[in-house]
């Protein structure tokens, strides 16, 4: 009785502490917006209500939130087995890259095409965050360190890719050519470019939610990251369970890399990395490392994101402005002593009760 007391008083908290981070937020937009602008109704309406006036720009929100999804499941992995490694930006640009490959030099059947394009962009994205899990495994190397760097590493080399053997050479700007049509992933409503990939995601969310709590794997991954010490004098394989949540992570960002590109370009445009992986550390905290609440946190974020484009083509305020916000959001989520005081009274509250009704 006394755990499900507890469990409930968490919840709550937890519940009104991400009710309150959300207000403060948008708060601060008002804020920010009332300082810098001189079109204050124009920037705060496009802001908070321009991301809902068409089906399209609540088709903007989904197609943002989508390769968040990806990402902040990558992330939610790697600090729950007790991890720091950024590499699910990496991933996620190398899965990018090998989409890119498949699409455009291996000619297969539509449906298939898609299918076996992501599998590969997957495959890259795991390689890649093993290297960081190898390094840390065999020499102590901090994986926080090596993932950031790789993370470059990786960027430029998928940009040389693109540069030397992908590249359009008929266009201004440095893209690749086209896809083969039987690759792209099909649109799923109409007016939006809302494409199979947010299922895909959607998927995911319910896959990681059943690995993480529902299978013996993910009991091991969850007690190694709460305690590595006592996992590992508990008979558990603690360097095996962070090697495989640093590779399953950097699978899924790679799905994510893959899955982005297919769905929403007909050909690799990019020139740098496009800080899904970052966004995904935010989206993870908002979450409160919950798979299933992913999806809430990063249509959050993609609403974020599209009001301040819309705010920034509509009026004198920057979108720059969204991460602020962010990063305010992240001081918020991980300061352990908000709302420390009342969730400690409540406790303390239902104990008391407690005592009173069996004595």
């Amino acid at each position: 009785m006394k755990l499900n007391s507890n469990k409930k008083i968490h919840l709550l908290v937890d519940s009104v502490k991400m009710a309150l981070i959300i207000a403060i937020a948008c708060g601060l937009v008002s804020l920010i917006v009332f300082a810098v602008s001189k079109e204050l109704g124009t920037a705060i309406y496009n802001f908070f209500i321009g991301p809902f006036t068409s089906l399209r720009r609540i088709g903007n929100i989904v197609e943002v939130a989508s390769p968040l999804m990806f990402t902040a499941l990558a992330v939610i992995i790697i600090f729950g087995s007790g991890q720091f490694s950024m590499i699910a930006e990496g991933s996620f640009f190398i899965g990018t890259a090998g989409a890119m490959i498949v699409a455009i030099a291996c000619p297969l059947p539509a449906g298939l095409h898609p299918a076996a394009a992501i599998l590969f962009a997957g495959v890259l994205g795991a390689l890649a965050a093993l290297i960081p899990a190898l390094l840390k495994m065999k020499w102590n190397v901090s994986e926080l360190v090596t993932s950031i760097m790789l993370n470059y590493v990786i960027q430029f080399f998928a940009i040389y890719l693109v540069t030397y053997y992908f590249r359009e050479m008929e266009s201004s700007s440095l893209c690749s050519v086209q896809f083969q049509e039987t690759a792209t992933l099909p649109v799923i409503l109409g007016g939006t470019r809302i494409h199979a990939g947010v299922i895909l995601a959607l998927a995911a969310c319910g896959a990681v939610w059943l690995c993480m709590y529902r299978t013996s794997y993910g009991t091991q991954l969850r007690i190694t990251g709460d305690n590595a010490l006592f996992a590992k004098y508990s008979g558990l394989n603690v360097t095996g369970v962070m090697v495989a949540a640093q590779v399953i992570a950097g699978a899924i960002a790679g799905i994510g890399g893959g899955a982005e590109l297919l769905g929403m370009y007909n050909r690799f445009k990019w020139t740098a990395t496009p800080g899904y992986g970052w966004t995904g550390i935010v989206v993870a905290l908002l979450a409160r490392n919950n798979p299933l609440l992913v999806p809430l946190a990063a249509a959050f974020i993609a609403y974020l994101n599209v009001g301040a484009d819309i705010m920034a083509r509509s009026s004198d305020v920057g979108r720059e402005m969204v991460d602020i916000i962010q990063g305010v959001m992240m001081f918020l989520i991980a300061a352990e002593a908000l709302l420390q005081g009342w969730r400690q009274r409540m406790i303390v509250k239902a104990a008391k009760a407690e005592e009173e009704a069996q004595a």
